[in-house]
C-alpha cells in the first residue's frame, strides 16, 4: 500500500502494518504554518486514531522562537494549559524520504471540537466548505519565494543574522548556469516532494542573490494548503541537511526583494467545469469571476494580516520590488496586486501577488477564497483595471493598504465580513496575537535606529 491510498483509520493501520513501522510522524499548523508535532508508536497511533490526539492550545499563541504572545481567553492559558482533542487525518499520509522505513510515515491532524474555531486548517475548510454550499469547487496553486544561504542555523545565529553568506552572488533571473552548478540541490529537492506527493510544476533561480522560487501544481481546496505547508517544512529541513539554510522570510534585508508566495485561484462547478471564462464577454471574464475578483480587491485592504501576518510583512509592502501597495488589479500586470490571467477555460484565473512567503498558506487561502465568495454573494463589482506600471500611477481612492501593521490588525478587527467568512473567535484570538508582536517589536531598538540617532540625537 502506498501512503497515497491511505483514504482512512483502517487504511493507516494497513500500511503500518504491511510496513512494519515502529514510529508515525503527526503533526498540526500553527498560526504560523508551523508544523508542531512528535513521533509516537504504533501502539499509540491506533489510540490517535481511534480517540485523537492531545495537544494544548498554546501553540495558537505561540510567536517564532516559542515566545507565547497575549491571546484572548481561548489561548490565553487560563485552563492550566490543558490539551484539547486533534482528529487525526488519514488521508494526509505522506512518506518522509530520508527516514528510515520504520518510521517515514508523516500525517497531519487539526483540532477537533469547540477549538476547531480557531484552527488554520479549519478555518479553511469553513471556506471551502462555503464554496461547496455555493456550488462550487476551489482550484489553488501556491508559488513560494525562498532565499539560499551558505550557512548553518548555528552559524546564522551565531552571527547575530548579520553578514550571511548568500549561496550566490548577482541577479541571475532563470539563468540556467546557477541550476546548472546547483543540481544537486535542485534535484534533491525534486525527488523530495516527489516521494512526499507535493506536486511542483516548476523549480528556478529568481531575480536577487540566492533567490529560488518554486511553483506548487494546482490542487483542490485543502490539499492546496497541506502541500504549501508541507513544502515549506521540508525544504527548510533538507537545507539544513545538505549544510544549508534558507529563509521564507518576507524581507530578510534592505537590500533584498520581497518574498512572495503568490496564489493562483480559481473555481468550478460541482460537475467539474470551469467557470471564470465566458466567451460571450468581451474581456472573456464571467460575471462570476468578475464579482469574485471584486469581492477580493474590496476586502484586502481589511483582511491583509491574513495574508501579511508579521510586522516584517509590511516591509514588502513598498513600491518597486514587485510588491503590492494596494488593492489594484489589470490583465497580466504584475505590478498590480490582483493579476487576471485570461486563456483556455480550465487556464484562466486570478494571481494574487499580496500574500508573503511568510504568510500561513491555509490562512491566505482561506482569506481570498472566502473574500471572493463574499463579493460573488454580493455581487462586488471591481474598479477599472490598471494598465502600466501602478507604482508611477495615482493610486484610487480606498485601494491604499494599511500603511502599518498596527493600521492593518486595526482594519482586520474592525472588519465585519472578516467576522462573518471567520467567526468572532478567530477574529478577535488573530488580532490579538498580532497586536501583541506589534507591541513587542516597536519597544525593539533597531540598527537603523542606532546609526541615525546615536552620536547627534
Amino acid at each position: 500500500m502506498t501512503p497515497s491510498e491511505v483514504q482512512s483509520a483502517e487504511d493507516m493501520r494497513r500500511i503500518v502494518e504491511e510496513r512494519g513501522a515502529k514510529n508515525v510522524t503527526i503533526a498540526m499548523s500553527d498560526m504560523h504554518g508551523l508544523l508542531r508535532g512528535k513521533y509516537i508508536s504504533r501502539d499509540k497511533l491506533n489510540s490517535v486514531l481511534e480517540n485523537g490526539w492531545g495537544m494544548p492550545p498554546l501553540i495558537l499563541a505561540l510567536d517564532f522562537d516559542d515566545i507565547i504572545m497575549e491571546a484572548t481567553e481561548d489561548l490565553d492559558g487560563s485552563d492550566g494549559y490543558a490539551d484539547v482533542m486533534a482528529r487525526a487525518l488519514p488521508e494526509t499520509c505522506r512518506e518522509i524520504p530520508w527516514e528510515s522505513p520504520e518510521r517515514n510515515l508523516l500525517m497531519l491532524a487539526e483540532f477537533a471540537g469547540d477549538m476547531e474555531a480557531l484552527c488554520p486548517r479549519g478555518i479553511y475548510r469553513r471556506i471551502a466548505q462555503k464554496a461547496a454550499d455555493m456550488g462550487f469547487q476551489p482550484y489553488h496553486a501556491c508559488e513560494l519565494e525562498f532565499t539560499m544561504f551558505d550557512e548553518t542555523a548555528l552559524s546564522a545565529h551565531d552571527k547575530g543574522y548579520q553578514n550571511l553568506d548568500i549561496s550566490t552572488p548577482l541577479k541571475t533571473y532563470e539563468v540556467i548556469q546557477r541550476q546548472a552548478v546547483w543540481t544537486e540541490f535542485y534535484n534533491e529537492l525534486l525527488d523530495c516532494f516527489d516521494t512526499m506527493g507535493v506536486a511542483l510544476e516548476t523549480a528556478h533561480e529568481e531575480m536577487g542573490p540566492g533567490f529560488l522560487e518554486v511553483s506548487l501544481a494546482p490542487q483542490s481546496g485543502v490539499e492546496a494548503a497541506d502541500n504549501a505547508v508541507l513544502f515549506k517544512t521540508y525544504t527548510k529541513a533538507l537545507a539544513q541537511r545538505m549544510g544549508r539554510l534558507v529563509t521564507f522570510m518576507a524581507r530578510w534585508s534592505n537590500e533584498a526583494d520581497g518574498q512572495s508566495g503568490h496564489v493562483h485561484i480559481s473555481l468550478k462547478d460541482k460537475d467539474g467545469q470551469p467557470v471564470f471564462r465566458d466567451d460571450t464577454k468581451d474581456d472573456s471574464m464571467s460575471d462570476t469571476m468578475r464579482h469574485f475578483l471584486g469581492g477580493m480587491q474590496a476586502l484586502m485592504p481589511e483582511l491583509l494580516i491574513m495574508m501579511g501576518p508579521n510586522l516584517n510583512s509590511f516591509k514588502r509592502f513598498v513600491p518597486g520590488i514587485f510588491s503590492p501597495i494596494a488593492a489594484t488589479w489589470g490583465y497580466e500586470n504584475r505590478t498590480c496586486a490582483l493579476r487576471v490571467i485570461r486563456g483556455a477555460a480550465k487556464s484562466q484565473r486570478i494571481e494574487c501577488r499580496t500574500p508573503g512567503a511568510d504568510a500561513n498558506p491555509y490562512l491566505s487561502l482561506a482569506c481570498l477564497l472566502g473574500s471572493g465568495l463574499y463579493g460573488i454573494e454580493h455581487e462586488i463589482e471591481p474598479t477599472a483595471p490598471m494598465a502600466g506600471n501602478v507604482y508611477d500611477q495615482e493610486i484610487p481612492e480606498g485601494q491604499h493598504f494599511p500603511d502599518s501593521f498596527r493600521a492593518g490588525i486595526d482594519r482586520f478587527r474592525a472588519s465585519k465580513a472578516a467576522r462573518e467568512l471567520f467567526g468572532e473567535r478567530f477574529v478577535e484570538a488573530y488580532a490579538t496575537t498580532r497586536a501583541s508582536q506589534d507591541r513587542e517589536f516597536r519597544a525593539v531598538v533597531t540598527d537603523a535606529e542606532l546609526r541615525r540617532f546615536f552620536e547627534l540625537a
